[in-house]
């Protein structure tokens, strides 16, 4: 017996290369390598783990843990259909030969190819336990570089020149695409425009020859060239940047000039306009209303307002005159058994102060700034009681307008405070009622709780042994810092704590037994 090779000769010992061609060098095709690992989330039952495109060879997938593979197809036509793969076996799908293996804890999915249709691999989430998927392939490429002819001489007569150009070609669809197709392979490089002088004869009007400058490495082709980008005409919501682009040339000396524009039309011409500032606009969001500040009669309730932008992130940017208001009368049923008021109670101060803080958002920049997060629920559900946020140091880059974190000490200025006191309404059923302090305080300047009260030490307490060696605790009280009488603990919540304090005391031996 004699060998035949893919050339259909005897005795040739030519095979086709991994992209199926007869003697080929391998560099129709690319090799397409990865690992996908499963996220699990409440809202998603499936994922692509990925894309193989029609034509692509030599499929292997494995799939590590609970999940389940299934495939989508889609022809060249359009047809779609789908496969639930949930046996063991060999069978086929859109023309295309598919060996399939399921076991326990993985599962093995192999095409020899070339697929007839584009196959999309998705996995199905069944566990609560992550997966893992290994793939590789040899994937087509689909789009080449084609030269054209040559483009009509630049004068018609007393010499000029004339250019090739290059196109990007699907080879599926035998039809011209934009260029950017070819330019997703590395492997494709363009080829050079050809130069070639035309129409040589003297001009019937002239009595001499008309010279001919020579395009070579020291008299570049002629080339586009563009201005920067203008400003976007919208900071959101869909706008439009533009630029001049013109045709210019360099002499030998390499000074720039302008030229006609088709000299310039071997390649195509750069966009004028570019849409900009796609996303959505920020928009103001309420919150949920607060309690009422009373326990019966009329009241008020507070909530929170929050300005947001496309990436759900607390913002700046929201239209003054659209902000919902924050503050709203309620009536509680329950009968008063006590004059009722003139007004409506406010609320205390630090839920007045949290609605206040709240709606006051810090917008991301360019620049790192300290970005606070929302805060906490309160830790009590009547009195007051703390909250608790997360402050970090965040800086916008503008390229791929995405937020960044930093580390804290690249953030200049005061770091925003990250505990506080909040007030969720009387406790025991009691109508509220405020002290005359904390009316002035509401009603008056607004003053910072951590500005009017704070910790202090107020002497140590008594020994803990009378001999022999004990200890005293340094006592901490929150203090009024304008009054300096002992407030409650909850009004300094939005300050530190300082440090436990020990001392010894009775250190004399005790006298013997």
């Amino acid at each position: 017996c004699q060998i035949v090779g893919c050339d259909h000769q005897l005795g040739s010992a030519v095979k086709e290369d991994n992209c199926g061609v007869c003697n080929g060098d391998g560099s129709t095709c690319r090799l397409v390598r990865g690992q996908y690992k499963s996220q699990l989330s409440a809202s998603k039952l499936d994922d692509t783990v990925v894309a193989i495109p029609y034509g692509s060879r030599q499929v292997r997938l494995v799939l590590k843990g609970p999940d389940h593979l299934y495939l989508e197809t889609r022809t060249l036509q359009g047809v779609k259909s789908e496969n639930s793969l949930s046996t063991t076996g060999s069978f086929l799908v859109e023309n295309s030969s598919i060996d399939f293996q399921k076991f326990p804890d993985k599962e093995i999915l192999r095409m020899s190819g070339p697929l007839t249709a584009d196959f999309t691999i998705k996995i199905h989430y069944a566990g609560a336990a992550d997966s893992s998927v290994q793939f590789i392939f040899y994937q087509p490429i689909i789009h080449r570089w084609r030269e054209t002819d040559f483009f009509p001489c630049s004068a018609s007569c007393g010499g000029g020149y004339q250019l090739t150009s290059a196109e990007c070609f699907d080879l599926r669809s035998n039809r011209v695409v934009a260029d950017q197709y070819c330019h997703y392979y590395p492997e494709n490089i363009k080829p050079k425009p050809k130069l070639q002088e035309c129409n040589l004869d003297p001009c019937p009007a002239s009595d001499g020859y008309k010279q001919i400058m020579p395009y070579d490495l020291y008299h570049p082709l002629p080339r586009w060239e563009s201005t920067p980008w203008t400003a976007c005409s919208s900071s959101c919501g869909g706008g439009i940047q533009s630029r001049s682009v013109s045709c210019v040339e360099e002499d030998i000396q390499g000074h720039i000039s302008p030229v006609e524009e088709w000299k310039c039309m071997y390649t195509p011409k750069m966009p004028v306009v570019q849409p900009c500032n796609i996303f959505d606009c920020p928009k103001w969001l309420a919150q949920e209303w607060s309690p009422c500040t009373v326990t019966c009669g009329q009241g008020l309730r507070y909530r929170v307002v929050l300005c947001i932008d496309h990436r759900g992130m607390h913002t700046g940017g929201c239209t003054p005159k659209t902000k919902p208001h924050i503050k709203e009368e309620c009536v509680v049923p329950t009968p008063c058994y006590k004059p009722k008021e003139k007004l409506p109670v406010e609320a205390k101060l630090p839920w007045y102060k949290q609605a206040q803080e709240l709606e006051e958002g810090t917008a991301v920049s360019e620049e790192p700034s300290f970005i606070p997060e929302a805060w906490s629920t309160c830790s009590v559900t009547c009195g007051v009681g703390s909250q608790v946020r997360l402050v970090k140091c965040q800086v916008l880059l503008s390229f791929s307008q995405s937020v960044a974190d930093l580390p804290i000490d690249e953030c200049e200025g005061p770091k925003p405070v990250s505990q506080r006191a909040c007030y969720s309404g009387p406790c025991g059923g009691e109508a509220a009622e405020y002290t005359p302090e904390e009316t002035q305080l509401l009603y008056g300047s607004l003053q910072e709780l951590d500005e009017l009260y704070d910790w202090e030490y107020e002497g140590f307490t008594e020994c803990s042994e009378s001999c022999g060696g004990g200890v005293q605790e340094a006592v901490v009280t929150c203090l009024n810092k304008q009054t300096r009488e002992i407030a409650d603990e909850t009004l300094c919540v939005s300050s530190r704590r300082p440090p436990q304090l020990l001392k010894a005391c009775s250190l004399d031996p005790c006298p013997p037994r």
